[in-house]
């Protein structure tokens, strides 16, 4: 058997999935920019954006789950030719974006000194982490709404348009965090915290762009001209905040794993905040392929063709095993060269380059993972989804990683190494429940 699919799928699949993991690596390439502009002002501001934006991270994924609803929706609309309804779950979605960000923004804004002492020591840390947290969290509600934009756009096949909105809200993000950080362009001077604030905008402005776009060419399908029905939102929350809660939880162990690893010293969480942004450089466009995934395995269970459901999850992961293995090369094969774009830091890169290592050479094994995860999102596993990733999260890897690392002394290469161990153990996992088909009769 040929280690791609067929040149059908394959031209389907690139198609489809080519935008998405381009907007995808256009949000890595924004990570690790904003990395490397902070970086320069010290290992302190590199820790404290990196706690901040995690513990963001917590926040917004309670809307994010948005996306993977609102998309599974439209994509299953859509296989039944139900037309004139496609944009329902987008204004449904709105509507829980907004309810769910104004509690979360209130909290973030007044509360981020608490949650910044109490997940660092540091003084420092805990200043520059504040000041970041409290911007991304006034973006809590155009998070959420770009997650359902994205949604909808990727639901009805037109992830050209998604791309292009996130490559130019990307590139005004990196222009305005620059001129707020270094104060250019006439900006104030802002530090660190002018990285959240900038991103804060950013956001705003895309969510703006994507209204007024949708609102040009999805009127058709219902764009705001229907008012939300509460049948149709129980059943956008039934889908949306199993996954929602995933996200909040990985999130959430994210955040833990930054605990755990500040505890070894500040030095090891400066250089934990690029690797995690590196390993998303892999991630996201092995999720943007698994979205691709979503509308395919969606469409065709709309279309009533499980069988062809199922090949699509196989065959998109095919790729994605490729694509991740030779995107993870320069990691494994040159570590110190890519670390010394974020850090001059002797130290730093020192304790940098195994781990590296060791991602580059995981994201293949955690391709598998990355797109059967969105394709029983597709087709409403998502209890089965969250069940699988909290379990082995919470129950397995934190506390080994807390006890290798901390307690036993392991340092940063043995939690890294047991982070890629339970994600390669995830990819079994969700092979096995892809295989045993339980999800082609689920109804949504």
């Amino acid at each position: 058997m040929s280690i791609l699919p067929g040149r059908d799928k394959l031209r389907t699949i690139t198609f489809l999935g080519l935008p998405i993991m381009g907007g995808m690596l256009s949000q890595s390439l924004l990570n690790l920019v904003d990395a490397a502009m902070v970086g320069s002002l010290g290992s302190a501001a590199l820790a404290g954006v990196g706690l901040g934006s995690y513990i963001n991270f917590m926040a917004v994924a309670l809307v994010m789950g948005l996306g993977a609803g609102v998309q599974a929706m439209v994509a299953r609309r859509r296989g039944e030719g139900n037309t004139a309804h496609l944009a329902r779950p987008l204004n449904e979605g709105l509507l829980i974006a907004l309810i769910l960000a104004i509690p979360l923004t209130l909290i973030g804004w007044f509360q981020a000194a608490n949650i910044m002492a109490f997940l660092s020591a540091d003084t420092a840390v805990q200043e520059i982490g504040t000041g970041y947290f409290q911007w991304r969290a006034l973006a809590i509600f155009a998070v959420g709404a770009n997650f359902a934009f994205r949604g909808y756009w990727n639901g009805i096949r037109q992830t050209g348009l998604y791309l292009q909105i996130l490559i130019v809200m990307h590139l005004l993000n990196v222009l305005i965090s620059y001129g707020l950080i270094f104060g250019r362009f006439g900006l104030p001077e802002l530090g660190a915290a002018g990285s959240g604030l900038g991103t804060c905008i950013a956001m705003f402005i895309g969510a703006g762009m994507y209204v007024a776009i949708t609102w040009h060419k999805g009127r058709h399908h219902g764009f705001l001209r229907t008012r939300p029905r509460s049948r149709d939102i129980r059943a956008m929350l039934r889908l949306s905040v199993p996954n929602s809660l995933q996200q909040f939880f990985f999130a959430t162990g994210i955040t833990t794993l930054f605990w755990i690893v500040a505890q070894i010293g500040t030095s090891e969480l400066a250089i934990a905040h690029v690797l995690v942004n590196l390993s998303l450089f892999l991630i996201l466009p092995g999720v943007g392929l698994g979205m691709a995934a979503t509308t395919l395995v969606s469409h065709s269970l709309g279309d009533s063709k499980p069988e062809e459901a199922y090949r699509w999850g196989w065959d998109v992961a095919r790729v994605a095993v490729c694509a991740l293995f030779v995107m993870g090369m320069p990691f494994w094969l040159a570590p110190h060269l890519v670390l010394s774009l974020f850090t001059q830091d002797p130290e730093l890169l020192a304790l940098g380059e195994w781990p590296l290592r060791v991602t580059g050479i995981g994201m293949a094994l955690d391709a598998t993972a990355l797109v059967l995860t969105q394709a029983l999102l597709g087709a409403g596993a998502s209890r089965t989804v969250m069940a699988v990733n909290l379990g082995s999260q919470w129950l397995v890897f934190l506390p080994l990683a807390y006890l290798a690392g901390p307690v036993l002394g392991g340092g940063l290469l043995t939690i890294w190494i047991l982070q890629s161990c339970y994600r390669a153990a995830n990819s079994v996992i969700f092979a096995l429940v892809w295989r045993r088909r339980h999800w082609a009769d689920i109804r949504i």
